[in-house]
């Protein structure tokens, strides 16, 4: 957590001094959509892989805002119940889901139009993220780096706010929620949100 913390203060540091940032405001984004956890692959345990139900994700950041470029920190939320395992359906009163917690540091680059409402953006994010199994009444979790990528488009809705509609590929290193076992996580991230600029 503490190299993460002096990850974000570096970058923010670093952002805040560039010439390009010197008019960059700050601002606060809030967003939430569908999560789409690609299937597990599992190593080192009776269960090989695992698949999921569609479920949900939730963010939240704080920013500065330089114009063409952006660079945050942010804390998002997902879960997603468990499905199949080594493709057999899960029974519906199986309680079973995979649930992450992440910090991460994003830059963006706002690709603008001329005179138009909408602002395309590119966006690519590292940090670490905690993944937390529970499965049949038990509960193993495990802190790893995480990175995403993605796309969007931001839209003029009143001044000083935007909303934001995007996508975003977010993944960890193997997870090891018990001893000598490793599990992939990798989302597909469908999101809807707004930024209000300061």
């Amino acid at each position: 957590m503490k190299k993460f913390m002096s990850l974000c203060v570096a970058l923010l540091v670093f952002f805040a001094s560039a010439p390009l940032a010197q008019a960059a405001t700050p601002y606060v984004s809030a967003s939430a959509g569908l999560a789409l956890l690609s299937e597990s692959d599992v190593e080192g345990s009776w269960v090989t892989d695992i698949d999921y139900k569609s479920g949900f994700v939730i963010n939240g950041a704080l920013g500065l805002d330089g114009g063409m470029y952006r660079i945050e920190g942010a804390v998002g939320y997902q879960v997603s119940d468990w499905d199949e395992i080594n493709g057999i359906e899960l029974a519906d009163n199986v309680d079973a889901e995979v649930s992450i917690l992440s910090f991460m540091a994003n830059g963006y680059l706002d690709i603008e139009m001329p005179v138009s409402m909408v602002t395309p953006y590119l966006t690519a994010g590292v940090g670490i993220a905690n993944v937390d199994f529970e499965d049949f009444e038990d509960s193993d979790d495990d802190t790893v780096f995480a990175y995403q990528f993605g796309a969007g488009v931001g839209i003029d809705a009143i001044p000083n706010v935007m909303l934001d509609l995007g996508y975003r590929y977010f993944a960890t290193g193997d997870v090891s929620p018990a001893e000598d076992v490793d599990v992939s996580i990798a989302s597909h991230n469908i999101v809807a949100g707004v930024r209000v600029n300061f």
